[in-house]
């Protein structure tokens, strides 16, 4: 029985501005940033290894590389190296020095660490940073200048700088160089080269890298000795490791970033204070360099951490700014694609478990609405400019087997193609044809409803085709004195196009199915204009149609529902609907659908806080709508949009994994559903081109109408053409008829 509402349904105060059609030129731009932004990401977050073995000597001795091209004074000299034109020199450390230098920083929570250690000892150090980090952390290298450390370049996506071509290896040094201008206010004339290691390694494929870094003013800095850290060997091996041979000078190899860093800390920690008692002093680089150039005799002076001009702060904080948004987008995106999954899982587990047992139940034997309903039944169709299908559907309905018989008002809402004469022209004794001036479909039901002569009440789209036993199937829930509306089974009846094809399985996943789930929880949103019965009691209770909503079905549902009628699915009763067969066709149809369906939900929004079965039902409808038919459609793209990212950018196979999981999940679903509408399953052959073709146009559509909500814009009705259903389309494709309860 009706529970008395808790108010009187208002209508909603919405304006009359026509919106305009979609601005593909503004969501071309909003694609070309967000492609930008993803570029710049996936170039920031570019993966990299610790420094290779090879520079490990004794591997670099068993793996000789081709050096004829090299110097041999470089090969057999010191760490550093200027190379400027024909100019070739390198330098070494005098002897009791030391330089510890750090590589692949800075990192939040390692290079802190370790600035605590070098302070603890009063020791400076060279830190070669990544350009990528610098743009994350910029307050590290800040602090790193501020305490008196010395910068390097390390590039800024720590590549094989000697597979790249020259342009991109001085990208890499640029770049770097902006993002440390920004964070510090400083330039470096210091670089050293990722998997680099010791001048005797340098081979004929290096030695370019190195001569382009010097004719661009850069003094290449190479290494004594290595810790090797990063393979966290123990304490013991990374001091043997770092040691210098006798007391002579040592460049020594460290990492503040890249992993895990305790034994980095400890050994540091032993390191320092050993080389200090065998008389050894801690120097920068460039404090190492003048030392040698003062030790050969040479007045020029090395200087490092040059004042950067405010052209380069500039675009360096530009640049900060795009690895930074960049990053945070991707963030965004990842929660987004939890969320997806979440709610695609969760989504999956409800119609496995409800919509799965509402079947099982319903083909019980036993199972009955109660006894037969077999009073006469009043069928209205409203009709605006459908000469192509409205005669295959009178049709169908007029020869409709309910034993209480059919009266079918056909309500001609102003056509101009002659509609109302070919439905007068059939010429069948239970079909009146009524003509009214055009006011909107809610207006012709509203006529229909008015006129017709039974308490129940089908509605029917005039584009749609019934089976012989759909209308007796479909009142047959009226048995259940609480039941005030039944949704029908809506059948794509063209499905000869991909895109058929694609709606078809839509008709069968996405309403089908979720019909199902929602009779379960007592929360249906919507009674399907294609196919839908009502009492007259229930209708006039909720106050008839409105055109309040461009989804007058939706708004009736959820005004029925908030007065406490059942409305139940009835899958039995199937009607044929033809399906648009174009691109711009399907837009204006899921247009309509998806933003008169918000504006239902913003109309009803107020019953959230009612008591009783108004509060119950609307907290329930509008909760599964926000979450499934606005949340879920809106972001399911995010899936196929990180899949792409991550085949080009990210590791492909845990990727491809991913995705193939997902679609996985969506098959799975799309066989409960196929099976429990008893469909065949060999169009499921197109369900990966729909998650990534028909998902995005969906999603386009969805965004255009929460666009659409948001700017509080009208939209006028979408009229689609149509061609009519054949014969053989709207035939029961079915190897058996169901057998009657």
């Amino acid at each position: 029985m009706a529970e008395p509402r808790s108010r009187r349904y208002r209508r909603p105060a919405l304006g009359r501005r026509v919106v305009p059609p979609p601005s593909w030129t503004l969501l071309g731009v909003l694609c070309a940033v967000l492609a930008g932004v993803l570029l710049v990401g996936a170039y920031a977050n570019a993966s990299f290894a610790p420094d290779r073995d090879e520079s490990d000597p004794e591997l670099v001795e068993a793996q000789p590389v081709r050096q004829d091209q090299v110097p041999e004074s470089v090969i057999s000299g010191g760490p550093i190296i200027s190379t400027s034109g024909d100019q070739h020199q390198s330098y070494r450390l005098p002897p009791r020095t030391i330089a510890l230098t750090f590589d692949d920083g800075p990192d939040p929570v390692w290079t802190p660490a370790v600035l605590r250690v070098l302070e603890a000892h009063q020791v400076p150090g060279t830190f070669f940073v990544v350009g990528s980090q610098v743009a994350r952390h910029p307050d590290q290298v800040r602090e790193l200048v501020a305490k008196g450390h010395e910068l390097g370049i390390h590039t800024f996506t720590h590549p094989d700088l000697a597979a790249l071509p020259g342009w991109r290896r001085q990208l890499e040094y640029t770049q770097t160089q902006l993002a440390v201008a920004s964070a510090a206010g400083v330039r470096t004339a210091l670089i050293r080269f990722p998997y680099s290691s010791f001048p005797m390694a340098i081979g004929n494929d290096d030695w370019p890298v190195f001569t382009h870094a010097g004719d661009l003013g850069y003094l290449s800095v190479l290494n004594d000795t290595d810790s090797r850290d990063w393979a966290r060997p123990g304490l013991d091996q990374i001091i043997a490791n770092v040691t210098p041979a006798g007391y002579s000078g040592a460049i020594t190899l460290w990492h503040d970033a890249g992993g895990e860093r305790a034994q980095t800390l400890a050994a540091l920690d032993r390191f320092i204070p050993l080389m200090k008692d065998r008389g050894y002093r801690f120097v920068t680089v460039t404090e190492g360099v003048n030392l040698a150039l003062a030790e050969a005799g040479i007045e020029h002076r090395a200087e490092a951490n040059q004042p950067a001009g405010p052209g380069e702060r500039w675009r360096g904080r530009m640049l900060i700014w795009a690895v930074q948004g960049a990053d945070r987008t991707l963030g965004v995106l990842g929660w987004l694609f939890i969320g997806v999954g979440v709610l695609t899982v969760g989504r999956s587990v409800l119609l496995f478990l409800l919509a799965g047992r509402h079947a099982r139940r319903r083909r019980a034997k036993d199972w009955a609405w109660g006894p037969p309903v077999t009073e006469p039944v009043s069928v209205i169709v409203p009709a605006y400019n459908e000469k192509e299908g409205i005669a295959a559907a009178v049709r169908s309905l007029a020869g409709g087997d309910h034993p209480g018989g059919i009266e079918v008002i056909v309500v001609d809402d102003g056509s101009t193609d002659g509609t109302a004469e070919i439905a007068e022209a059939l010429g069948l004794p239970n079909v009146r044809v009524v003509r009214k001036p055009n006011g909107g479909k809610p207006s012709a039901l509203n006529t229909g409803v008015a006129l017709a002569r039974n308490e129940l009440i089908v509605m029917v789209d005039g584009d749609t085709v019934f089976e012989r036993d759909s209308v007796r199937r479909l009142v047959q829930p009226f048995a259940d004195p609480q039941v005030g509306a039944v949704a029908g089974n809506v059948k794509v009846g063209n499905r000869d196009s991909l895109i058929a094809k694609w709606q078809h399985i839509e008709y069968v996943i996405g309403f089908n199915l979720d019909r199902r789930l929602y009779e379960s929880l007592r929360c249906m949103s919507t009674v399907p204009g294609a196919i839908g019965a009502f009492r007259r009691q229930a209708l006039t209770y909720a106050g008839g149609m409105t055109d309040d909503t461009l989804a007058e079905d939706t708004d009736i549902t959820m005004a029925l529902g908030r007065a406490g009628w059942k409305v139940v699915y009835e899958e039995t009763a199937r009607a044929w609907t033809e399906a648009p067969t174009t691109l711009g066709q399907l837009w204006k149809q899921r247009y309509r659908w998806s933003y008169g369906t918000m504006q239902a939900m913003w109309k009803h929004r107020r019953s959230l806080l009612d008591s009783g079965a108004s509060g119950r039902f609307t907290r329930r409808c509008l909760l599964f709508l926000s979450l499934f038919g606005v949340l879920l459609p809106l972001l399911a793209p995010v899936i196929d949009l990180l899949a792409l990212y991550g085949l080009f950018f990210l590791d492909r196979t845990a990727t491809a994994v991913a995705w193939l999981v997902m679609l996985g999940l969506q098959l799975l679903t799309a066989v409960v559903a196929f099976r429990l509408d008893r469909e065949k399953l060999s169009v499921l052959w197109v369900l990966p081109l729909q998650q990534f073709a028909y998902r995005q146009l969906m999603y386009l559509v969805m965004i255009q109408s929460v666009v659409t909500a948001l700017t509080g814009g009208r939209l006028g009705w979408q009229k689609l053409r149509r061609t009519g259903l054949t014969p053989d389309q709207s035939a029961n494709p079915h190897p058996a008829p169901i057998p009657p309860r």
